[in-house]
This record gives C-alpha cells, structure tokens and sequence, in this order.
C-alpha cells in the first residue's frame, strides 16, 4: 500500500507493525519477537487503521484503498475484520481493538506508538537483538513475480510477456498464505540488471520470479526461473515453446503447468529452511510437505505430529485446524487409523472450526469433504472411488486471501 510510510513503525499491545521487516510481529513473554501469519491484504487493511488510529475509517474508504479498481461486495468487509480481531484480540480484556460504527465504518481504538524503523525501538518488550535483525526478516511464501523480458523486436512480442507476468502474479496471489508483490510495483524493475539479493532487500521477499521471452522464425520461447533471494540460488526453472502462430496457447499453457509447480517449490523451500523459533506456518507448511512422501502410517503420523505442532503455536489458526482435519480424515478413510472414530470426530470438529473462521478457504471446504468421505466408510468404499479421492491432491487447492 504506498499510500502509507512504509519506513514507519507501529507498536502497540504487544504487536509491531513494520512492514519493512515483513508485516506483523508478536512477543511472547520473553519479550522476544515472532512473525505472525497474516495475508497481504489483511496487513494492508490493519496499517490502514493503525495510520488512522482515534479516527473513523469509512467503508467506502477500506473498500478503495484496499481493493482499488476491484468489485468487491461490502458484505465481504465485517469477515475480513473479524480475522483482524481474531489476531489482534486474543486475550485482550477490554473488547476488541477495532471499534464497529454502525453503518459508518470502523475505528483502531488501542494506543499506538509511531517511530522510524531506522530507530532502535523503546518498548521494553523488544529486545535490541530481536530489533538488530528484524530489517534482515521477509515473510514466508513473499514473493515479487518481474517483467518477464522481451528478447524480440516485436511489440506484439512484449505484449506477450505483460500477460505472461501479469497472469502469473493474479494466479500465485490466490495462494493461501502467498504475498506476492503487486505488480505496478514490479514493473519499476523492468530492463533493469536484475540482483535477486537487492530486489529481496528492497522488496521484502524471500523469492523471485524472473523469465524472458522471444520470437523465432516458426515458434516462441518463454524461460522461467525462480530465485531465492537471500541465497541467489534457482529453485525451480521451466521452458515452454509453441508455435508462433498460436502466443495464447502459450499464454495457457505457462500457466497451467507454472502456478502450482512453482507453489510446490516456495512451500519445499520453506519447508526445507531452518528456522530458531518456528511459527504456525512453518509447521504446516512442513506438514503439508511431509503428506506429499509416500502414504504410511508413519508418514501420517509426522505430518499430523507437524499440524498438532501449529495448532499449539495458534489454536485457532484454520490453516492448521483444516489440514490437521483433512490428515486425520484420510488416514481413516484409507483404514490405516488405530482409533479411525476417534479421528473422524477430531477431523469433523477441526474441519467446522476452519469454515467458521474463514468460510471462503477451499481447502476447509475440502477439508470438510474428506470427513463426509471418511465418515461414509472407507472400507465399502470401491477402489474408483478410493482413487478419485486421492485425484485432489492438496497441494493443488488454492484459496482467495
């Protein structure tokens, strides 16, 4: 959101504000800070209040700035603050944090501290160690997809590669828990040299998506590569050709074989990267890693012993509470569960927690339906049916943030 400093910092209630280190920060009773899983736009929509802090914000105004140039239902507005008070509230004594004026709109009624980020913070409850390496810190699954290049003279050519990037980062911003940097923002790094550890630094993200694309004589080549940032290694890289009469097949094509193979590779990055105080998401993302090796009670039992790990970080997070759901739901239905009753029941209630905390999350909805499979009876089930459940794998289901 430029349309507020992003080199400030807001403390307040024991949360830090700080886009620059990457969004929202808790601390525990150490006084030592931990990043807290929040959306993109859900951040955006909290340093809008927390700027306007003792002032009213109207709807129209969160509807604007939030979702510009988008046709987005009002309606849709009271759930997204429900998320933001179900973060910010906890265990808060004296009602919620975020004020609802009837009809009008919303206001941050708790006291907020504003300093530079170059400061080093005053509050007691952030250690200067913590506030030293903060600035080094980007949030998991960040991402910032560049202008793929035009290697041809065509402006047909170039035309192409706009759609190319801009439809890779609508498609990878629909991830569950992806931020992915907007795409105005990235255009400002076209044709320039591209520094994978610079671009992260400025942009605070962990990853980055570069490609190029040129014309021959008969066909067309798109290259795609993705880079972590902080190590200046590829990850993941993919060619795609066709022939030149046909750049819409192309266009189809990149996306459909891109979005969840290079989702696939953030998460088995984030997976794989070492972490001295792992959060809720990095357990589940290591859960949902460890249910992709072959099927096996053991295998089930890590990946669940995974999600129970971030469900006792964040008891209401239903990101945690849906894939926990969905494990111990298929590990019933594929009949290899000591007490299968016992884990549909847990899976059911988990399963209803993620769709009341975040009714619009695919997966809670699949969530859900891998429970009504168990619950039919693994074992009368045919081995069609088996199969057609295993067709939905979860790392194919996406979710609108």
């Amino acid at each position: 959101m430029d349309a507020f400093p992003a080199a400030d910092v807001f403390v307040f209630e024991g949360f830090r504000l700080d886009r620059r280190a990457g969004g929202l920060f808790r601390a525990d009773e150490g006084g030592v800070l931990a990043p807290v899983a929040i959306g993109s736009r859900a951040l955006d929509r909290l340093l809008l209040l927390v700027c306007r802090h003792g002032d009213l914000v109207s709807k129209d105004e969160i509807m604007t700035v939030i979702w510009p140039g988008m046709t987005v239902a009002e309606s849709n507005l009271p759930a997204h603050i429900w998320a933001l008070r179900k973060v910010l509230d906890r265990g808060r004594a004296n009602g919620s944090c975020i004020q609802t004026v009837a009809r009008r709109g919303y206001r941050f009624v708790a006291a907020v501290t504003r300093t530079p980020a170059q400061a080093r913070p005053a509050s007691p409850w952030i250690s200067p160690a913590v506030a030293t390496r903060q600035p080094m810190l980007a949030p998991p699954l960040s991402l910032a997809v560049l202008p793929f290049a035009n290697f041809s003279d065509s402006s047909d050519q170039q035309h192409l590669s706009d759609r190319i990037t801009e439809d890779l980062t609508t498609d990878l911003s629909r991830f569950n828990n992806m931020r992915v940097v907007s795409r105005t923002t990235a255009l400002t790094y076209r044709n320039k040299p591209v520094d994978a550890k610079q671009i992260g630094r400025e942009l605070d993200v962990r990853y980055v998506l570069e490609g190029s694309a040129q014309r021959f004589s008969d066909r067309i080549r798109v290259n795609a590569h993705l880079i972590d940032a902080r190590a200046d290694t590829h990850l993941w890289a993919q060619r795609f050709d066709c022939d030149a009469d046909a750049p819409s097949a192309l266009q189809d094509e990149i996306r459909k074989r891109s979005t969840v193979a290079l989702y696939q590779a953030l998460i088995d990055a984030e997976a794989a990267r070492p972490s001295e105080r792992p959060v809720t998401l990095d357990y589940v993302v290591r859960g949902r890693v460890a249910n992709l090796r072959a099927l096996g009670r053991d295998c089930y039992a890590g990946s669940i012993c995974l999600f129970e790990r971030a469900l006792a970080i964040d008891p209401h997070s239903p990101e945690a509470q849906a894939w926990l759901a969905e494990t111990l739901a298929y590990r019933a239905f594929e009949g290899i569960a000591e007490a299968a009753a016992a884990d549909i029941a847990r899976a059911k209630g988990l399963a209803a927690q993620a769709l009341a905390a975040s009714p619009r999350s695919a997966f809670a909805h699949v969530a859900q339906w891998r429970v009504l499979c168990a619950q039919a009876g693994s074992r009368r089930r045919s081995p069609n049916a088996r199969r057609r459940m295993r067709s939905i794998p979860a790392c194919r289901i996406t979710t609108a943030i």
